[in-house]
């Protein structure tokens, strides 16, 4: 953990991530030099206050998602012993769902929403010269299964597979950025596995 500083206070800290911090109040923020060397740890502390679960938040990936630590578990990956207690790490929607392992597209875990018409493009695309061509490509809207919360929007060729928007490699971010390595690091952690879950319901068909 790096050491605390008193530039930019955590009451103004959490009026900005609310989108309430006065515009001058910003602009010395951005201005602010040094920055505040704690400046991640006071963010994630003031989302995970915001939480009604107490799982660690490792990364906000969106206004709703999360990827965060579950203690204890299996973690899902191979190898040998890792000589830590090792848990899962997911992505969780602020409501409380879970879409599983965050290594996994977790739209693939979500309500979706269609848009392949010309009509139901206009419910949401007033203006006709902006809206694409459903001829070429539809609008899909992911949906949270526990609060129904819009999670993501993408404009694709039908049967394009979901974009897979943030996979970030975490175990570098903490160690290289933070310099707080997290205990269970292990090369397996930034292996994409996507492909696993379709491949599940193949095999459950």
């Amino acid at each position: 953990m790096k050491p605390s500083d008193t530039g930019f206070s955590k009451e103004n800290f959490e009026l900005l991530i609310d989108g309430k911090l006065p515009w001058e109040e910003v602009k010395k923020a951005i201005r602010l030099s040094p920055k505040d060397a704690d400046r991640f740890e006071k963010y994630i502390e003031i989302l995970q206050e915001k939480m009604p679960w107490e799982d660690r938040i490792l990364l906000r990936i969106s206004d709703h998602l999360y990827i965060v630590a579950k203690p204890g578990g299996e973690r899902g990956v191979t190898g040998g012993d890792r000589g830590v207690t090792e848990g899962d790490r997911v992505v969780k929607c602020d409501c409380g769902q879970e879409f599983g392992d965050y290594r996994i597209n977790w739209k693939l875990s979500c309500r979706v929403y269609v848009r392949a018409t010309d009509e139901a493009i206009a419910e949401v695309i007033t203006i006709p010269e902006a809206r694409h061509n459903t001829d070429l490509v539809e609008m899909r809207e992911f949906y949270c299964p526990g609060c129904y919360a819009l999670l993501g929007v993408e404009v694709v060729p039908p049967g394009y597979p979901p974009i897979f928007e943030m996979f970030p490699d975490l175990d570098s971010f903490y160690r290289e950025w933070l310099g707080s390595p997290l205990q269970d690091e292990h090369p397996d952690w930034f292996q994409e596995r996507t492909s696993e879950k379709p491949a599940a319901w193949i095999k459950e068909a």
